[in-house]
């Protein structure tokens, strides 16, 4: 992924901040023996305090698991806020403007360690459904009783260490006021899927610069 300067992160804070909304991505693996790479989309948690962490699990026939036996390195990807931004908005007179993309982007990586105890995968499904069920109502999740226990045959965990982090926010920075408010507004009217989101971001970064 390419990271001009102007779309780095602007610290570590952005980039956690933004993420820890955000628990849906691809996890990308080398191909084993020379195939494609592997992309699986997937819930996971990111370790709230550290973010040194990832924890998910995956269903045990995933073609994933050959390919992390034998390559370790995987990148977590997550995408959110995007938006088409027309020639239109960012001409300075009729006819000379350059159409963009607006986005975030955060990819992780990591070395993946997989999990294949029980105990291990009901630790990793307790605090997955903590994260996404905060309200509880499912039942006791454990190696040796509740619901759950006859079904973690059916899955791997995985730990995910992260080792970097590449983060981009793709929103004009090194552009004049004068144009991202322009585009700012554009958004507001259009209001496609993914505009409220882009501008909110466009507009924290104008804030913060």
């Amino acid at each position: 992924m390419l990271i001009h300067p102007w779309d780095a992160a602007l610290d570590a804070d952005e980039w956690r901040s933004w993420l820890r909304t955000r628990d849906f991505g691809l996890l990308a693996a080398n191909g084993a023996q020379g195939g494609p790479p592997v992309v699986v989309p997937t819930h996971f948690l990111l370790d709230a305090g550290s973010g040194e962490e990832i924890v998910l699990h995956l269903a045990r026939p995933n073609p994933i698991w050959a390919a992390l036996e034998a390559n370790p390195t995987v990148v977590m990807s997550v995408h959110d806020d995007y938006a088409f931004i027309p020639s239109t908005w960012r001409a300075d007179s009729p006819g000379t403007g350059v159409p963009t993309s607006y986005y975030a982007s955060v990819q992780l990586t990591c070395t993946a360690r997989i999990v294949d105890d029980k105990e291990g995968k009901a630790d990793i499904l307790r605090r997955q459904l903590a994260h996404h069920e905060p309200d509880g109502g499912y039942g006791v999740v454990a190696a040796d009783e509740g619901p759950y226990r006859k079904m973690l045959s059916a899955i791997r965990g995985l730990r995910l260490e992260v080792m970097g982090v590449r983060a981009k926010f793709k929103y004009d920075s090194h552009k004049p006021v004068e144009l991202r408010e322009r585009v700012a507004a554009a958004l507001a009217e259009r209001d496609l899927p993914g505009d409220a989101g882009a501008r909110a971001h466009q507009l924290k970064r104008m804030g913060a610069q």
